[in-house]
């Protein structure tokens, strides 16, 4: 398993500008809860399961199986 940033840097950066603004928290997510914090539960929980790949939420990293 590997976890990279998205190779669009434009995504990148305007993800980074959004957590920066929203102090750590996912830009793509209203609620500011611990849940939400990046990197994300939701992505975490993916990043457990073997058998997905893929971005994340707000497409800021991407798993690969490999």
């Amino acid at each position: 398993m590997s976890i990279k940033l998205n190779p669009n840097e434009k995504i990148v950066a305007m993800i980074k500008d959004g957590l920066q603004k929203k102090n750590g928290y996912c830009p793509c997510r209203l609620e500011i809860i611990p849940e939400n914090k990046c990197i994300c539960k939701e992505f975490r929980e993916q990043m457990a399961d073997p058998d997905f790949e893929g971005f994340c939420h707000c497409r800021l990293y991407y798993k690969s199986k490999d």
